[in-house]
């Protein structure tokens, strides 16, 4: 036999072992591992499984060789190359050394060289990781033709140290004669192979991770503004259509605890909304409080309300809002279709999403219950005396003037009137104003001269919004608490004026008895209270005062107002 065709055999037996690891690596793909894998965010936690991953291969590869004189052919260098190429060269060189020790172990005239040449193809592997991380081209560290080319030359290495290191030297350029093709050829086409399952299988999970992101921000930006309006029949029914449409199932069954709250698609004429669960999958979703699957062959579901239903498998999810368990959702497919693994993946992802959202609908729920109650109680928090003084006031005016008396009457018909009928969130400055002016001629009259006004209102935000019952309360307690207990001359200013970056309203008496006040009343508090929940944070109300001579309240709003 001449030497091509021995080489050519040896070839085809080492291509033919070449198919033990790559089932390996087909199998490394399929673990658990992989899916968290990525070559771009290595770290230390994962480099050890990397390491003992390489070097059962690189040992592998020198069990599985051909015994050619005293030596063996084989595919120990793809270990411990990869190893390099995806970890660099500390991963590299500590798989070649380990698996270059097992070789030395084993004998033979090429023990040392071939331990050595292993080390060195590791380390080989490392430095082209450390180029292509330099030249920002990690994309290309599995590429199948880097893999290739860096394991050829690696190969073509190792055989240069054979015929250094080896002795007798004949002997060592007699075997590297026979063994450099084969082993070249094999070796580098295995690592370009190997790294080609990495890179597929890895690119196939982004792919589908894309999709799945994609999918489920679709259905969060659909099902979002259905959720807002609450958790009932008739949402649950457009959620189930969302649902539907992006996974393209064959139903989708929305449940609570005890009956079916909404179902669309196949067998729709039987499965009717409101009609208590009778599905065993669902109720033992429920009882046991996890996912219950009939995937439709080995255990296929039964549909027990009709005979004639076209569905055959289900995937039933329980429902959770803050770990309160609340329902089921239920995806189904009909008998003659296969129950998909991404839409069961996917429809365990979207009870999640659904969960987080039901449950910040919730929320918002109660915090619009909150504000309402707030506005209430700020509709509330006028003051009973108000109504007592501006009566008897009238009273007294009536003897003398009954025109202003018919006027004063009117403002006060209107301040109530508007107190009970806004129940709104926001209102304009100017709706603000009309409130705030009919309580101020009230008070006018009743103080008569002792009570003097200023009001300085930038006309450009008379259109601006602010929460409702912002300035009563506030004009209301400058008066009360301030100009009620002066003997001399009482001021209120009410100003209103644009800012760089907001609006600044100030209510200013020249009483200054906050201090003897203490803390803010409770009118207050809601004010500020409601405008922080509306309009932001870093907005509110703040106090100042000099005793004895001015208390100011500022109210700061966004420079284009509130929004609901």
């Amino acid at each position: 036999m001449d030497l091509l065709t021995f080489s050519l055999n040896n070839i085809f037996a080492l291509l033919q072992q070449m198919s033990v690891f790559l089932v390996i690596a087909y199998l490394f793909t399929k673990s658990p591992f992989f899916k968290t894998f990525h070559i771009h965010t290595l770290n230390w936690r994962q480099l050890p499984f990397l390491y003992c991953i390489f070097t059962v291969f690189s040992i592998l590869g020198t069990y599985f060789g051909l015994p050619i004189n005293d030596a063996i052919a084989n595919t120990r260098a793809i270990g411990a190359v990869l190893a390099g190429i995806i970890g660099g060269p500390l991963l590299g060189g500590a798989v070649g050394f380990t698996a270059g020790l097992h070789r030395f172990s084993l004998g033979g005239f090429t023990a040392f060289s071939c331990g050595l040449s292993t080390t060195t193809e590791g380390l080989l592997g490392g430095l082209v990781h450390i180029l292509l991380v330099r030249r920002y081209q990690q994309h290309r560290l599995l590429c199948p033709w880097v893999a290739f080319f860096t394991t050829l030359v690696a190969e073509i290495t190792q055989m240069v140290i054979i015929l250094i290191f080896a002795q007798p030297f004949d002997d060592a350029l007699a075997l590297v004669r026979i063994i450099a093709l084969p082993m070249i050829l094999a070796n580098s086409t295995g690592a370009a192979i190997f790294v080609s399952i990495i890179r597929d299988q890895r690119k196939m999970y982004d792919e589908l991770s894309v999709t799945f992101s994609a999918k489920a921000l679709k259905m969060a930006e659909k099902t979002i503004a259905i959720l807002s309006r609450g958790f009932d029949m008739e949402t649950a029914r457009e959620v189930a259509s969302v649902i539907r449409e992006e996974t393209g199932v064959g139903a989708v069954a929305i449940t609570d605890k005890e009956k079916v709250l909404a179902f669309v698609g196949e067998g729709d004429d039987h499965h009717l909304v409101g009609y208590t669960i009778t599905s065993s999958e669902t109720l033992q979703a429920i009882r046991e409080d996890r996912i219950v699957y009939a995937d439709g062959g080995e255990k296929k579901w039964r549909c027990n309300r009709s005979e004639n239903c076209p569905l055959g498998s289900v995937l039933c999810v329980p429902l959770r809002v803050d770990n309160e368990l609340v329902g089921t959702i239920n995806l189904f497919e009909p008998k003659n279709k296969l129950f998909l693994v991404t839409n069961k993946t996917l429809g365990e992802g979207i009870t999640k999403l659904l969960s987080d959202q039901i449950l910040y609908s919730r929320y918002v729920e109660q915090k619009t219950l909150l504000t309402r109650a707030e506005l209430k109680l700020a509709q509330a928090q006028v003051n009973p005396h108000f109504l007592f003084n501006a009566l008897n006031t009238i009273i007294a005016i009536t003897r003398k003037d009954a025109d202003r008396a018919r006027d004063l009457l009117m403002h006060l018909s209107n301040f109530f009137r508007k107190n009970l009928k806004r129940t709104g969130d926001l209102a304009t400055l100017e709706e603000e104003l009309n409130h705030v002016q009919s309580y101020l001629v009230i008070e006018k009259a009743r103080f008569e001269d002792k009570l003097q006004l200023e009001i300085d209102i930038d006309p450009t935000l008379l259109s601006l919004k602010l929460p409702v019952f912002t300035l009563q309360p506030i004009v209301e307690n400058a008066i009360k608490h301030g100009i009620s207990n002066m003997l001399g001359q009482g001021l209120v200013r009410l100003s209103a004026k644009r800012e760089p970056e907001c609006v600044r309203i100030v209510v200013e008496d020249n009483g200054g008895n906050f201090e003897e006040r203490g803390k803010k009343g409770l009118g207050m508090s809601i004010v500020e209270k409601r405008i922080k929940n509306l309009c932001g944070e870093q907005h509110g109300v703040t106090i100042s005062f000099v005793p004895q001579e001015r208390t100011t309240i500022e109210i700061t709003l966004p420079a284009k107002g509130c929004s609901e």
